[in-house]
């Protein structure tokens, strides 16, 4: 459902979500910014390592992401880590509802990044956390595959 954004407009990754988490499904949503973020995240001064997305009245908000304060803006600057509006289309919304209100799913942001025309969006993933066992196994299959790599590099 969701493009893959180019890796040179990437602003902000969560590295550590697809090890956290066992992402299901993914969206692509718009983001409302003030002028001062737009700046800051175009200088690539943010973090969503801590954030997630919430449903609330109907709408779809990211909290807890960090975008620093511009540092030109002086006294009209934004707060770092004020709730920001993802711009979703409502049908989504609606088909979400029900299965972040079931148990163990959660909605939580992959990574931002602007888009061919400029645009910032939030690549937003619904995901069920993984337990300790599907952490160890995912482990063990990365460094199985690194030895068969390496294995097969060697016989060149």
């Amino acid at each position: 459902m969701s493009k893959s954004p180019a890796t040179d407009n990437s602003v902000s990754r969560h590295r550590k979500a697809g090890f956290r988490y066992e992402i299901l499904e993914q969206f692509e949503c718009g983001i409302v910014l003030r002028g001062t973020e737009v700046k800051s995240l175009r200088d690539k001064n943010s973090s969503i390592e801590e954030a997630y997305a919430r449903i609330e009245d109907g709408e779809l908000w990211l909290i807890g992401s960090h975008i620093a304060a511009y540092s030109f803006a002086h006294s009209l600057n934004h707060e770092p880590l004020r709730r920001r509006k993802l711009l979703i289309h409502a049908r989504e919304i609606r088909k979400l509802r029900p299965q972040v209100e079931q148990k163990g799913l959660t909605l939580v942001p992959l990574h931002i990044y602007f888009n061919d025309r400029g645009i910032a969006k939030v690549s937003v993933a619904l995901c069920r956390g993984k337990t300790l066992g599907d952490k160890r196994r995912t482990l063990q299959t990365r460094e199985h595959k690194r030895e068969m790599d390496r294995a097969l590099y060697r016989k060149r």
